[in-house]
């Protein structure tokens, strides 16, 4: 038996002896095609040329451009002829700095003695040969001695002619305080940039992931179940609450013209609609609701009452975006003002006090003017999918069985319609195909016939998920966002709005968004069940259950993530900056392209403090918040 199992283990390490070997010669083979796609070429580290560049570049790295002294220039020519001719070369002027050649003649590559007088002690510079056609071509450097005199030698430029030609020295001498460059102050200018422009982004995109997390979330979805007519039926308004949100826009736009362009107008406005909308509000939400439920005629009026007050609050906010716009323009005046009365006030800059406030508040009124028509539209949609869905289970409780299964398959049709004629739509858009026949009949009936087949899986008693249909279609949404980078984004984002730092903005905002979205909704998709039982115990509604058992617990978790994505927007917003987003990334592209690497090397710099500095904020943040 013992010989057995020494048999048995000897082939057991011979084996794996074999198996042993077949990796090593395996991960060889895997290496050396590694080395070869990746074109490695050890001897280019050798190469003297390559070294040369590299001990450079790391030189000028190492000295980033941020303090100088200023620079006196003084330059000073003296007369060469190449080659010697008739003509002697004038004498030089001994009364300041002066250039003695000798000889002062020569055949081109011939060497000459470049001896200068009277310079500034210390002083450097280049020395460049000037031919006639002006064009500079160095030649040397050369550094003043304590005596004011310095002494090179300098090979001629093969450049004969008969006329005069000149040898210069540019000597060029640093005189009083340190003080910042030119490149220190833009690199500060966009590292404020590159800050809030992460700040934006983050808070942009944090807006619109927390209330778009609780859709992503599994536990809160899977319990959201429909019949199949009310939400067909809400499927079906969809395009009529677009175009009912963008009616609605347009003529609460018509309204408030005649008001607009003057402020005190505008304030009477928006105190009148103001006392309006909550007179309203108290009809449609009155303290004491009536116990029985109401009837048909009380809904069509409280349906009219909430037009009425979704109209008046339209017309109020473009009144409101017209009179910010008003204020902008009254504190850009104040500012221009403020600059003329206080000149020494601002003498750098000239910008004033009030210049980035009212760019603010002018820019808030832009940007309520050109939100208010989609965010109605999108109300709009909003709005008549509920009522189509209510509209839906009202009718599904009270009609017959086969009736309701005709309903089904009818309003199953019209749905599937409509959706595949969106899709057209769309595809129409991108593609141009200008065919109905392809975008619009077609695609309507394959959708009606796919909306019939889903209709006719679905039992009469069945309650159709629709919450893990919107759980799955967000987490597809957002997985695809995440998976585009910002670079990529932000060369979109340029395209639209422009080069800089609002390109860089928009495409972090995107992907935050995304980003944050899943890691929300991963945390609420964490939290104990037991608060939520509790709640729902008391009869509260779903946006209760969220109030009150849901959020919680998750603001720590929040925070803590929100801090960190903003710590990621810094790192990311440099890094957009390369294809003209804005920001600390933009001035070092444009550094790198022209080979200045000392400036450069001060962005760098930079970017280093910068993402240092943010990591130490937000880990003390989460440390006194989470």
């Amino acid at each position: 038996m013992s010989d057995r199992n020494s048999k048995e283990q000897h082939k057991r390490n011979k084996r794996r002896t074999w198996v042993m070997l077949l990796a090593i010669v395996a991960g060889i083979f895997v290496y050396a095609y590694g080395f070869q796609a990746t074109d490695v070429d050890l001897g280019e580290i050798e190469d003297e040329q390559r070294q040369t560049s590299l001990f450079r570049v790391l030189r000028a790295i190492a000295r980033p451009d941020l303090f100088e002294r200023d620079v006196e220039q003084v330059a000073v020519s003296a007369e060469v002829y190449v080659p010697c001719g008739d003509t002697p070369a004038a004498p030089p002027d001994t009364s300041g700095p002066h250039l003695i050649l000798t000889p002062s003649c020569g055949d081109p590559n011939t060497e000459i003695e470049v001896r200068g007088v009277g310079f500034d002690p210390g002083a450097t510079g280049p020395l460049a040969f000037i031919p006639p056609s002006g064009v500079s071509l160095g030649v040397g450097e050369f550094e003043v001695a304590e005596d004011g005199t310095f002494t090179q030698t300098v090979v001629l430029k093969d450049r004969p002619d008969e006329e005069v030609q000149y040898v210069r020295a540019t000597a060029r001498l640093e005189v009083g305080s340190l003080h910042f460059t030119q490149t220190a102050r833009d690199t500060f200018d966009r590292a404020l940039e590159t800050i809030f422009m992460a700040l934006l982004a983050t808070t942009l995109g944090t807006a619109f992931a927390i209330p778009l997390s609780f859709l992503a979330s599994r536990n809160l979805m899977r319990s959201i179940k429909s019949p199949m007519v009310s939400i067909s039926l809400g499927i079906i308004a969809l395009p009529i609450g677009l175009y009912a949100g963008i009616w609605v826009a347009r003529l609460a736009r018509r309204a408030a013209d005649p008001l607009l362009d003057n402020a005190w107008f505008d304030l009477i406005g928006i105190a009148v609609l103001g006392a309006a909308i909550w007179y309203l509000m108290k009809l449609l939400f009155p303290e004491e609701e009536a116990e029985e439920r109401p009837g048909p005629s009380q809904r069509i009026y409280r349906g009219l009452l909430a037009l009425i007050t979704a109209f008046a609050f339209v017309t109020a906010v473009y009144l409101l975006a017209d009179l910010l716009a008003t204020a902008g323009h009254a504190l850009e005046d104040t500012n221009t003002w403020f600059r003329k009365a206080n000149p020494s006030a601002v003498p750098s800059t000239g910008a004033g006090a009030f210049h980035f406030l009212a760019a603010f508040v002018y820019l808030l009124g832009d940007m309520l003017r050109i939100s208010t028509p989609v965010l109605t539209a999108v109300a709009g949609l909003g709005v008549f999918a509920q009522f189509g869905a209510m509209f839906g289970r009202f009718i599904v409780t009270r009609v017959p069985d086969v009736m309701d299964k005709a309903l089904r398959y009818v309003t199953s049709a019209l749905a599937g319609a409509v959706v595949a004629i969106a899709l057209g739509q769309a595809i129409d858009w991108l593609y141009q195909l200008d065919d109905p026949m392809k975008t619009v009949w077609v695609p309507a009936a394959v959708g009606a016939v796919l909306g019939m087949l889903l209709a006719f899986t679905s039992r009469q008693a069945d309650q159709v998920s629709t919450g893990l249909t919107i759980y799955y279609l967000s987490r597809t949404v957002f997985n695809a966002m995440r998976s585009i980078e910002p670079l990529v984004m932000a060369i979109i984002f340029v395209i639209w709005v422009g080069i800089g730092p609002f390109a860089g903005a928009l495409a972090l905002s995107l992907h935050t968004m995304a980003a944050l979205a899943k890691l929300y909704s991963e945390q609420v998709e964490s939290i104990s069940h037991g608060p939520i039982e509790a709640v729902q115990a008391t009869g509260a509604n779903r946006l209760q259950t969220i109030v009150y058992a849901v959020v919680p617990q998750i603001v720590p978790p929040y925070i803590s993530f929100t801090l960190y994505r903003w710590d990621i927007n810094v790192r990311m917003s440099t890094v957009i900056g390369f294809v003209g987003g804005g920001g600390l990334g933009l001035l070092l592209k444009q550094n790198v392209d022209l080979l200045n690497y000392r400036a450069a090397s001060a962005q760098m710099l930079a970017i280093a403090i910068i993402v240092a500095a943010m990591d130490y904020l937000s880990a003390r943040l989460r440390e006194r918040l989470v």
